[in-house]
């Protein structure tokens, strides 16, 4: 029996050694997790690095740009072309697996050094700026150390007000901004000390951070929108008057979005020019740094062309002066690129931003447009607007439990779904609705963001720091410039 022979039946067995060993050492695994924590697939990584580099970290950085190129799928895989790969390597790994275990703690600490200095500059540089991505807009608001007060409808919203209340905690840890509650003040302290955030919240009342506000019942959820002009103690009734009377600056709601809308309107009133107010969301993209508006997305259902006019100047505003873009790319949701396609609604809409020279209008967008980043702003009736906003809400959880499902079972597919945890939870957060928490309603005299009713800590969150973006970037001083656009006043 030759040589090779003897090599090709040590093989399968050098492995298992190779795998059992790493099994039962605990602070190696604990090495290499880290190593595949900062290099993104790292199970296919980590197989490759672990059969080719394991006999000397001098032999691995000589071959990493081979070893790169030639990451398989699996053991089998690697062992099958180690001769291709990395020549000596494999040779040295089959014909002693002693020299294996004797240096394994060297070779762990020099396989994930060349995973974090050699592979992740190839290879995750997006995923690390998606990590760095939340430092930046910390750093933005670290810069700005003067404090805003916003005024919160404590008593709004499907789990208020102990998620509300414990939300506006957090956010005053995080951003400059005060916070004042509005809602029935007995209720909120007995909330809070279920919780176990009365001490907290004291200690944010004595430092002059919160301000609790009494008032009545909020309105329901099933009740008509109509219902504020009648209860003036309701909750979001309170709250808008303290933004009408400039004791604060914006308002958030994670109630009834119809009283919301309605209370809005009737306290602060609308902008001249603008017919309706609409609802705008931010949608992920491609690139995490540039999210896309979109609005209408649920405050009028039936809508005219001029309304949908007007949400693309709006929108333009916001997108120039909160996302910072500078010439925004203006989008008509509909069935087709084509000026010629969509229904009667679509086609007059098109000709109305055709002519208009005060935005860039890139035509019609596609559903599947929305979030490829080709468009910055988006506007659709609220009908359809609001039917996308829910898609979108689906789909982080429902592609989660499409990877689990086809992820391979047993060992391989245990510690595939250890090294992916890490990014697959990544891939959750941007597609969370809770990461971007609200909408604001653009339109009315004054910054109103609007939450979703089964908010969470997390959502109230990210509502208040756009409040606080939307208040920091000015919007409001540049959406009263629109009466002074001829369209509006013709």
């Amino acid at each position: 029996m030759g040589k090779d022979t003897v090599n090709k039946m040590n093989k399968p067995r050098a492995i298992r050694r190779l795998v059992i060993w790493y099994k039962r050492n605990s602070a190696v695994t604990s090495i290499v997790d880290t190593a595949a924590n900062s290099a993104v697939t790292a199970s296919n990584v980590a197989g490759n690095v672990a059969g080719n580099v394991v006999s000397s970290a001098e032999s691995v950085v000589s071959t990493a740009s081979n070893v790169a190129g030639n990451v398989v799928s699996s053991a089998g895989s690697v062992v099958s072309t180690a001769s291709n790969v990395a020549g000596n390597v494999a040779g040295n790994v089959v014909s002693s697996a002693e020299s294996v275990v004797n240096t394994a703690s060297s070779v762990v600490s020099n396989a994930s050094s060349l995973a974090k200095n050699t592979l992740q500059p190839l290879v995750f540089d997006p995923l690390k700026r998606l990590q760095n991505s939340d430092n930046s807009l910390n750093k933005e608001y670290e810069s700005n150390a003067e404090r805003i007060w916003i005024a919160v409808d404590g008593m709004g919203g499907d789990y208020a007000p102990a998620p509300i209340l414990e939300g506006c905690l957090d956010a005053i840890s995080r951003f400059p901004i005060n916070i004042k509650f509005v809602g029935k003040i007995q209720t909120v302290r007995n909330e809070a000390e279920k919780i176990g955030l009365i001490e907290l919240l004291e200690k944010e009342i004595d430092n002059n951070r919160i301000e609790l506000i009494d008032s009545g019942d909020p309105i329901g959820m099933n009740e008509e929108a109509t219902a504020v002009r009648k209860r003036k103690n309701a909750s979001v009734n309170v709250a808008m008057d303290l933004v009408k009377n400039n004791q604060a600056k914006a308002v958030y709601s994670a109630g009834n979005s119809g009283a919301m809308m309605a209370s809005a309107i009737f306290r602060l009133g609308r902008l001249k020019g603008i017919e309706r107010p609409a609802i705008g969301a931010l949608f992920p993209s491609r690139d995490q740094t540039r999210p896309v508006l979109v609005l209408d997305v649920g405050a009028n259902t039936d809508c005219k062309p001029s309304y949908l006019h007007q949400f693309a100047l709006l929108g333009n505003i916001y997108a120039k002066d909160v996302l910072q873009i500078k010439k925004p790319r203006i989008g008509l949701l509909n069935i087709g690129e084509e000026e010629c396609k969509g229904n009667d609604l679509s086609l007059k809409t098109f000709a109305l931003l055709s002519n208009e020279k005060s935005f860039n209008f890139g035509g019609n967008c596609e559903g599947r447009d929305v979030l490829s980043g080709s468009f910055d702003v988006v506007v659709c009736d609220g009908f359809t607007g609001n039917i996308l906003l829910k898609f979108l809400e689906s789909v982080g959880g429902v592609l989660l439990d499409i990877l689990r499902s086809e992820l391979p079972r047993g060992r391989r597919g245990k510690v595939g779904s250890a090294f992916l945890k890490s990014n697959l939870l990544r891939i959750k957060k941007r597609l969370d609705h809770a990461e971007h928490g609200g909408a604001l309603l653009l339109g009315v005299n004054g910054i109103c963001v609007i939450g979703h009713g089964s908010s969470k800590s997390l959502s109230v969150v990210s509502a208040l720091r756009l409040a606080h973006s939307a208040v920091n970037h000015n919007v409001m001083e540049s959406l009263s410039q629109l009466q002074k656009l001829q369209v509006l006043n013709s």
